[in-house]
């Protein structure tokens, strides 16, 4: 149930022109910023906009061309929205039927496989009440649930965890780790969550206006992302130049350095954690110091994340204690310094 996309939709402010493919029980996320073009690929796929150029096929049918227009109901692909869009006037289990009754199945098949699926994401003990009576993880649940009861060659996921609390989101992150590895078909993850991508995914697609920019698995894009919104995702400084022996030159004729012999077009990365701030210019001659400005302050797991306006932006952490003694606060002059050691490059 292989999927072969390379496809373009055109509108009058955006075009989305993609290419990718995925393979039978593969789960790819789908990343990048607002506007990058996530939903329009998703909604491409689904048959609810028509593509440009290019085709879509699904088990080697053509699904889209810009001749082809295989109606959404007839893909064989499941949709999970975000905003869950059961029906209110059915019970959890009816819910879940809907698809399989939809397509002629019996009513007491479907409402076995309905369960059946509803007992795998353990909700079954809802089957009986109506969606206004599901919290947002119960309602999540049973939306993929409905998803996965026809057995799709294709399923598309659209930010499950996002309306979810850290436990459920917790909790359904694993449950869909669990039954997507062994799902047959393809599934497509968008996401803005780092656990997501880095937990249930298994391919990583990075779109940046309208175009991808970087593919690769989940440990290879955390570790050389190519973009800011991939960056910030993992939690990494990142700075682009062109390198000179491991040094790329910044505005106003400063430079970052890496221990690393790097030359030309490169990226930069170093965590937040291996910032160190001062009131003054730190003693010595450390070779990556900054003057910056503090914007904004924000707590951090059991640190504090700085976030500062210097030669390139850039973020720090640091220890509430270490907030305290260097009196950090918006719009503080502060000096920020980094190890040549803790600096990654790699060629852009």
């Amino acid at each position: 149930m292989s999927l072969q996309a390379s496809f373009a939709v055109r509108r009058k402010d955006h075009t989305t022109d993609v290419s990718f493919d995925g393979h039978p029980g593969e789960v790819l996320g789908l990343i990048g910023p607002n506007g990058a073009g996530k939903t329009t690929t998703l909604a491409a796929l689904a048959g609810l906009v028509r593509i440009s150029s290019g085709e879509i096929r699904l088990a080697e049918r053509l699904l889209a061309s810009p001749k082809v227009h295989v109606p959404a109901h007839a893909r064989s692909v499941g949709y999970v929205f975000q905003q869950h869009l059961l029906f209110p006037h059915l019970s959890v289990l009816e819910n879940v039927a809907f698809g399989l009754r939809a397509r002629g199945t019996r009513r007491r098949t479907a409402r076995e496989r309905a369960f059946h699926w509803l007992d795998r994401l353990s909700v079954d003990h809802l089957a009986h009440r109506r969606p206004a009576h599901l919290s947002g993880g119960q309602a999540q649940r049973v939306a993929i649930a409905r998803a996965l009861a026809c057995e799709p060659d294709l399923l598309l996921l659209d930010e499950p965890t996002a309306a979810l609390d850290v436990s459920g989101a917790m909790t359904l992150r694993t449950q869909l780790r669990e039954h997507l590895s062994g799902f047959a078909g393809v599934s497509i993850l968008v996401t803005h969550t780092a656990l997501d991508a880095m937990v249930i995914a298994d391919r990583l697609v990075v779109l940046d206006e309208g175009r991808i920019v970087q593919t690769g698995s989940p440990a290879d894009v955390a570790a050389h992302p190519r973009t800011h919104h991939v960056a910030a995702l993992v939690g990494l400084n990142l700075i682009r130049g062109h390198a000179t022996r491991g040094e790329i030159a910044l505005p106003d004729g400063q430079s970052i350095v890496s221990a690393q012999q790097l030359s030309g077009p490169a990226f930069a990365t170093f965590s937040p954690s291996t910032v160190s701030l001062f009131n003054e210019r730190p003693a010595g001659s450390p070779r990556n110091v900054w003057r910056g400005r503090v914007i904004s302050l924000a707590p951090h797991g059991d640190a504090v994340r700085v976030q500062l306006d210097a030669v390139v932006p850039l973020l720090a952490d640091v220890t509430p204690a270490a907030l305290v003694s260097l009196n950090l606060r918006s719009g503080a002059a502060v000096w920020a310094s980094v190890k040549a050691t803790e600096v990654t490059v790699y060629p852009a």
